[in-house]
């Protein structure tokens, strides 16, 4: 029974004996959008940095002729393929950029999109690029059967490449954590950790790599069409 109206009011709220009443103070504050610190946090200023330094090297790439704003398409690229791999890295979730129909969805719109621009706009350059610079005039039609079947099969490379360093990695992780149940003596099931360890590790590394390799193809791609 209340002694009081205002005991109602109490700090005395509490599970397993964690005080819980100052939790509304803290969920406050985690609420607040980020957009609204006056000081950005260490994640969104190391993100700045890694902006900015793709930023700088896609314009390094795509040369004099780059646009106003043509660097974010390949920064937004990299961004979405990063976040796909590492969400792909936690338990139970699945990776879509291990699947073709994931990858395919990004690099052949891509590839389309320059191909129209570069033979509508810039028809003798691209005409060019099928010879290379001093090919002797003998091989000069093998050349232009190779340049065409190299430039046809670009976002099929770019898409097995994704997929397929994907797939690896976490087929291997996974034949390797089947393999922990049926195991009894405690230092092979340390060893297997320990190898699932350095896997996850090597995983990580690959999923930053694979994202970057693929923006920086199709910086290259599009720098040859200008």
């Amino acid at each position: 029974m209340m002694t009081n109206l205002f005991s109602t009011f109490d700090p005395s709220t509490n599970i397993m004996n964690l005080p819980l009443n100052w939790m509304s103070t803290l969920m406050g504050f985690m609420l607040i959008p980020t957009m609204y610190w006056f000081i950005p946090s260490r994640f969104n200023i190391i993100w700045i940095n890694i902006i900015m330094t793709l930023h700088k090297e896609f314009k390094t790439l795509l040369g004099p002729y780059n646009h106003k704003g043509s660097t974010m398409i390949f920064i937004s690229l990299f961004s979405l393929i990063l976040f796909n791999n590492f969400l792909g890295l936690f338990p139970y979730i699945y990776t879509s950029s291990s699947h073709m129909s994931m990858t395919l969805s990004l690099a052949m719109p891509l590839w389309m999109s320059f191909m129209i621009f570069g033979w509508i706009n810039n028809t003798k350059h691209m005409f060019a690029h099928l010879v290379p610079q001093g090919t002797p005039p003998l091989l000069m039609p093998f050349m232009v059967c190779i340049e065409t079947i190299s430039n046809i099969i670009r976002p099929g490379t770019l898409a097995v490449r994704l997929a397929a360093n994907m797939i690896a990695g976490h087929l291997l992780l996974t034949l390797l954590g089947n393999t922990g149940p049926m195991m009894m003596n405690p230092m092979m099931m340390s060893l297997l950790i320990m190898t699932q360890l350095l896997l996850l590790t090597l995983e990580f590394a690959v999923s930053i790599i694979q994202s970057y390799v693929f923006a920086i193809l199709s910086t290259l791609y599009s720098s040859e069409v200008i």
